[in-house]
C-alpha cells in the first residue's frame, strides 16, 4: 500500500471545469492540459482572447472598441472603480488573486495580457 501513495503524489489529473465556456475553450484548456507535459504555462493567444472577453462583457465598454492595445480610461472612458471590477473579472476568469500594488498597474488590456501571460498560476 506504501506504492499507492507514492504514485498517488505523483500522478496528475488535470480537471477543467466548463462553467460559463464555451466548448471549444474546455477543449482547448483540456488539449493543452493533456499535452503540456507539466508547463501549465497559457497561451497567449488564449490569454489574448480571455482578457478580450472579459473586457467586451464590462456592462460600460462598447465591445467594438475592445482591442488588446485599448487603455481603460483614455480610450474607453471608464473609471478607477471600473478598473478594479475589470481586474476582480480577470482575476476570476483566470483563477488568480493579482495584489492590490500588481493590479493598480493594469490599466489596460495589454498590461492585463503581459500580466496573466507571465503569471504562473494562471489557468
Amino acid at each position: 500500500m506504501a506504492w499507492r501513495g507514492a504514485l498517488l503524489r505523483h500522478v496528475r489529473i488535470p480537471v477543467v471545469q466548463t462553467l460559463d465556456r464555451t466548448p471549444l475553450r474546455w477543449a482547448q484548456a483540456w488539449n493543452r492540459r493533456l499535452s503540456s507535459h507539466g508547463d501549465d504555462h497559457l497561451d497567449k493567444e488564449e490569454v489574448i482572447e480571455r482578457v478580450l472577453s472579459v473586457v467586451k462583457s464590462f456592462p460600460k465598454v462598447d465591445p467594438s472598441k475592445v482591442t488588446p492595445d485599448v487603455h481603460f480610461q483614455k480610450d474607453l472612458g471608464l473609471d478607477s472603480l471600473d478598473n478594479v471590477e475589470i481586474v476582480m473579472a480577470l482575476e476570476e476568469e483566470f483563477k488568480l488573486e493579482i495584489p492590490d500594488k500588481e493590479a493598480d498597474k493594469i490599466d489596460s488590456c495589454i498590461l492585463a495580457i503581459e500580466y496573466i501571460h507571465a503569471h504562473p498560476m494562471a489557468s
